[in-house]
């Protein structure tokens, strides 16, 4: 359990508001209080180790009737805090014993001067900041236990190929039409306002999800229950190892420009490790998108208990056929992995096709 950001009892919160910040294995997730009231009592401690679904304070909510003054709610005996200790994020405290970094000389720039891990990365990449580490012989790598994060992931994805029969699909793009459009439309608009090629694929998927709603939802209970909402989770990498997916919300519903803003504001939350608990909920489908890499081709994994995975790979030139002509066009490689108790390979097809031709169309996204 990271730090309350609330001071004292009696403050007045609304839903939406950051009451908490909660350390796990894959990042420390800001948490947002559901309920507008009064704080009356802090059950969680900083500090503390807590079960998923634990309380963490009691709210008086406008409407209810307050606490009997005599009958306080049960609490747990408070973790006694050592004087002068250090108020640091747990991720951040993984990552300055993983860098060497003396978190005695780190300032904190979080909420009532947490140390969070953006901190620790900037302490880090100062010389002064860190001992020069000792020899140590050479290990293979393979002697390294693996982090929580990639125990997470690695317990995901064998799930994943233990219980999803996948199948997978791909496409090439013509995606000539589409740069044509962002150059024109970029021209008119400042630097921080262009869209990037990211932006018409998210929107792209999220139509061709309107039309093949059944990639759209989970797997549970032995059959499959489509999602009402299109809530797109994109991969991201973590500068430290291991990757996040957030949540873009109703997907469907966000025009290009506001795509393009989700798009970086997750991105630059998920790799400074300011996620909120919202931010890593509700995905109804993953996209991963490895062209900055220069891979052309991805071929997924999905995350249960969703039943697709959509990849995209670098645009590339290539020799393309158009009307009888042969010419080169920027070719974007798509890719599809799906669950087979979900849909099929028509079905499948299907959303490529739509997602292809919606991408020709860049305007009428």
């Amino acid at each position: 359990m990271g730090e309350f950001r609330m001071p004292s009892l009696g403050d007045a919160v609304k839903r939406g508001d950051i009451v908490a910040i909660v350390g796990t294995d894959k990042a420390d997730i800001e948490v947002e209080v559901y309920e507008t009231g009064t704080v009356r009592t802090l059950i969680a401690q900083p500090g503390e180790k807590l079960p998923v679904g634990a309380p963490l304070a009691l709210l008086e909510v406008p409407g209810e009737a307050a606490p009997s003054a005599g009958v306080p709610p049960p609490r747990p005996t408070p973790t006694p805090q050592p004087a002068g200790r250090i108020h640091a994020s747990p991720l951040a405290r993984k990552l300055a014993d993983e860098l060497g970094v003396d978190l005695a000389n780190v300032q904190g720039t979080g909420p009532h001067g947490i140390i969070e891990s953006h901190d620790v990365e900037r302490a880090a990449a100062k010389p002064a900041a860190r001992a020069a580490p000792a020899v140590q012989p050479a290990a293979s790598a393979a002697a390294e236990p693996p982090s929580g994060m990639r125990r997470a992931i690695a317990a995901a994805m064998a799930r994943s190929n233990r219980e999803i029969p996948h199948y997978y699909l791909s496409t090439q793009i013509d995606m000539s039409t589409t740069i044509g459009w962002l150059e024109q439309t970029n021209r008119q608009r400042s630097i921080e306002k262009r869209l990037l090629p990211a932006a018409l694929l998210l929107k792209g998927v999220a139509r061709a999800l309107v039309e093949v709603p059944e990639l759209n939802g989970y797997w549970v209970e032995d059959q499959l229950k489509p999602s009402a909402e299109i809530h797109l989770g994109v991969a991201v990498s973590l500068r430290t190892g291991g990757l996040m997916v957030p949540t873009i919300h109703s997907a469907n519903q966000r025009s290009l420009d506001e795509l393009m803003t989700d798009l970086r504001d997750i991105i630059t939350r998920t790799r400074a490790g300011r996620l909120r608990s919202s931010d890593i909920t509700d995905s109804t489908i993953t996209i991963t998108n490895l062209g900055d890499l220069g891979v052309e081709t991805v071929y997924g994994v999905i995350y249960p208990p969703q039943v697709a995975l959509v990849g995209f790979g670098k645009i590339v030139e290539r020799p393309w056929t158009a009307h009888g002509m042969l010419g080169v066009r920027p070719v974007l490689t798509a890719t599809l992995a799906a669950d087979h108790r979900a849909t099929d390979g028509r079905r499948g097809a299907q959303f490529l096709d739509i997602l292809s031709s919606a991408l020709q169309k860049p305007q009428t996204l």
